[in-house]
């Protein structure tokens, strides 16, 4: 048998979040982003009476996992979809709520792995990114297509990119002569474009660039904004949802929905709480807790994780 192609992220912490809901009785839980499988794999191992439900968007990641799960047997569904579809894949198996909740957001270790996907700047790749290859449309395109102020507001709000300008400018010029196609190519314009200082500091030049391309292609922000509110509408009370985020704006999206549930309604000043009026959540992180040094050191991805949990504590209003 081959070694595992990675390491999840934060394991220990998430059985342990788990361990209330699931140990020693039937449970459900769903893996809206199932990879290649980690995490699932070892919640099913620490949990026997456990059912999982596991989607993914990208077909070769379900595949690869549904290798590593196929030991649990029926224990587990594999569903094709994107997780705000995760209220249609549960009802589809006859099922109304569910007891956990995990995301694992962004790239997973298969796709920045394999070259010919294109999400790494590290190496000559098509221009592609997209988590499922088999629809929609790529990061070529984009660099491509897009109008210029279209192309400028991408890179500042998901790459959070000071030089987007002056990207975009050079991006245009270069579109003009030839289009783009390769990974390389734009990494050589990054490298031009972005100023001597700031790639001493600020990390590799093609970095926010690349994770705005790929955010834009994936649709990330738009589908977890629906998805957060369908996810927690499918938890049942008592039911605990983990969310793994590794960049600051998915984290904050996480953040607002959890923290929204998790206020009363009641009105200021009144001495209790009015019926239906009470917070659904319970936060079950103070923060966002981090990856330790040692779990970094033996996992460089672990560095940028954040995770947040909440157990659902009351009816959805």
């Amino acid at each position: 048998m081959t070694a595992p192609e990675h390491v999840p992220v934060l394991l220990g912490r998430i059985v342990e979040l788990f361990a209330p809901v699931f140990a020693d009785r039937d449970a459900v839980l769903v893996d809206a982003t199932v990879g290649l499988g980690g995490h699932s794999d070892a919640i099913l191992e620490a949990f026997p009476r456990l059912r999982l439900v596991a989607l993914d968007r990208d077909p070769a990641a379900l595949e690869k996992s549904g290798e590593r799960l196929a030991r649990h047997g029926d224990r587990v569904d594999l569903v094709h979809t994107v997780y705000d579809g995760l209220p249609e894949a549960i009802e589809d198996l006859g099922l109304s709520r569910v007891d956990g909740i995990l995301f694992d957001l962004g790239v997973s270790s298969m796709q920045l792995d394999r070259t010919e996907r294109g999400f790494a700047y590290s190496k000559d790749a098509p221009l592609d990114m997209r988590m499922d290859p088999t629809t929609g449309f790529t990061a070529a395109d984009v660099l491509n297509t897009y109008a210029p102020g279209e192309l400028i507001r991408i890179l500042r709000d998901y790459g959070e990119e000071r030089f987007a300008q002056r990207i975009v400018r050079a991006v245009v010029n270069a579109r003009e002569k030839e289009p783009f196609t390769m990974s390389g190519r734009l990494v050589e314009l990054l490298y031009d474009a972005v100023p001597a200082a700031s790639r001493r500091t600020g990390g590799h030049p093609a970095k926010r660039t690349f994770q705005a391309l790929r955010i834009e292609v994936n649709g990330e922000l738009e589908v977890l904004r629906r998805a957060m509110p369908a996810a927690l509408g499918a938890l049942a009370v008592g039911g605990r949802i983990v969310v793994e985020s590794y960049q600051s704006l998915e984290d904050r999206l996480v953040k607002q929905a959890l923290a929204e549930l998790a206020k009363s309604r009641t009105p200021e000043g009144l001495p209790v709480e009015l019926p239906g009026h009470g917070p659904e959540l319970k936060l079950l992180t103070r923060g966002a807790e981090k990856a330790g040094e040692e779990e970094i050191e033996h996992n460089p991805r672990a560095a940028s994780v954040r995770l947040r949990a909440a157990e659902r504590i009351g009816e959805p209003r």
